[in-house]
């Protein structure tokens, strides 16, 4: 196991991500065999199963897919969908906005939160 600055990383394949993660940069792989992006990183492309694959920084931006919120919780919060210029959709978190406002093809902007230690991608409306 390596050590990083916010957590131990069990999967050392996956440390360049939490590394960039940390200084507030979200890291997808490029697969170099088929040409396609992947969320979340993995050495192996899901698509072709080639090993080639390498790390791509996310320029940030995205569009909602799809979005709910939990209005049961305190404070409420809202999870969504987003899919990156890059081509992948992740699953978040969608901060700081008037949740009532939301709205599927809504451009949003990536952020992080520290949740158990770790830094997590959130997403505000652009």
């Amino acid at each position: 196991m390596a050590e990083s600055k916010t957590a131990t990383i069990a999967d050392t394949a996956l440390q360049p991500y939490w590394e960039a993660a940390a200084k507030g940069k979200l890291l997808v792989k490029h697969c170099q065999a088929c040409g396609k992006n992947h969320y979340y990183p993995r050495p192996i492309c899901p698509h072709c199963f080639s090993d080639r694959t390498e790390w791509l920084e996310s320029s940030g931006e995205g569009t909602i897919y799809s979005w709910s919120v939990e209005r049961r919780a305190s404070p409420p919060y809202s999870i969504a969908y987003v899919t990156l210029a890059e081509g992948v959709t992740i699953l978040t978190s969608i901060v700081d906005c008037d949740f009532d406002r939301l709205a599927i093809g809504q451009k949003v902007r990536l952020g992080f939160e520290q949740r158990d230690g770790q830094p997590a991608p959130v997403f505000r409306p652009a």
